[in-house]
């Protein structure tokens, strides 16, 4: 009886002596090094990005007359890509010398490593960005006369020079944005990276498959 198509697939996967296994590993082979090299690309392009949006938005920060949320969100952004240059090395010291699914596998172990580093960071992100967003236009003269303009003589109960029930507003966004941060990170994350994940979720399931 004629074999299926699928059992040749396996048994090419599984079996290096058969004629199609050679077509087979060269497919897989192929896949991992697509999927892992677009990220590579991707990855380093996104760490470029942040570092020149730094530069922008700290001169473009200073003719806006709002320096503080200009150096706040250059030093952010540099912290984070500092921090992932470093979890990109450990990219590199993944062994190639083994078979595509192993290394897709330490890839995939790789991945999210680094995923769960940000996400803890993204607690910490989204309060900052906030924070220096509201720093830097509660430092701004313009933005000053602006509420002076709006109150008059009319003076708020104050706490640290802010009227309390902005600090109040404030104090629980930065709540909320700790709290959901990290959903934040992966809504974020799935817009960038989101296909690749998938074709690397659905590649590693493929090859497990054939090796059942």
């Amino acid at each position: 009886m004629e074999k299926s198509i699928e059992s040749i697939w396996k048994e090419g996967f599984l079996d290096s002596n058969a004629m199609v296994a050679p077509k087979l590993n060269n497919l897989y082979n192929q896949k991992s090094i697509h999927i892992i090299d677009k990220f590579k690309r991707m990855f380093k392009i996104n760490l470029i990005a942040l570092v020149v949006f730094s530069f922008i938005i700290l001169i473009v920060s200073f003719f806006s007359k709002i320096p503080v949320m200009g150096i706040l969100m250059f030093i952010l952004f540099n912290v984070i890509v500092i921090v992932n240059k470093r979890l990109f090395k450990g990219l590199n010291t993944i062994d190639k010398n083994v078979s595509s699914y192993e290394y897709l596998k330490a890839f995939d172990t790789w991945m999210k490593d680094q995923i769960a580093v940000n996400y803890k960071m993204s607690k910490y992100i989204y309060p900052y960005i906030f924070i220096a967003l509201v720093s830097g236009f509660w430092f701004s003269n313009p933005f000053r006369e602006t509420l002076n303009r709006l109150f008059g003589n009319y003076q708020p109960y104050m706490v640290f020079d802010t009227p309390v029930f902005w600090a109040i507003g404030m104090l629980l966004m930065v709540i909320l944005l700790a709290i959901f941060g990290g959903r934040i990170y992966k809504w974020d994350l799935n817009i960038v990276y989101g296909h690749i994940l998938k074709k690397l979720d659905e590649l590693i399931a493929d090859m497990e498959d054939l090796r059942a």
